[in-house]
């Protein structure tokens, strides 16, 4: 006939059977990335704003050391 090949009812049901798998597999898989992508933006927020609170931190101890800098140079008579 060709070379075509006849499949059993029990290797159709196997091979369906197999398909279903992978599909809820890759399925399970999306839901743990998406949980993971999830998690990962909750990371990244809060990074941000331990970012910003560093950086405002930094912003004012240099505000307050070019205030002592001025005030320093202001009585030595070099301002």
């Amino acid at each position: 006939m060709g070379g075509k090949k006849r499949i059993t009812l029990e290797e159709l049901a196997r091979m369906v059977k197999e398909g279903f798998d992978q599909t809820a597999w890759k399925a399970d898989m999306a839901r743990g990335f998406a949980d993971v992508n999830t998690r990962l933006d909750g990371v990244g927020t809060r990074l941000d704003r331990i970012e910003n609170l560093l950086l405002q931190d930094h912003l004012n101890r240099i505000e307050r050391l070019e205030d002592s800098v001025r005030v320093l140079k202001t009585k030595a008579g070099v301002a």
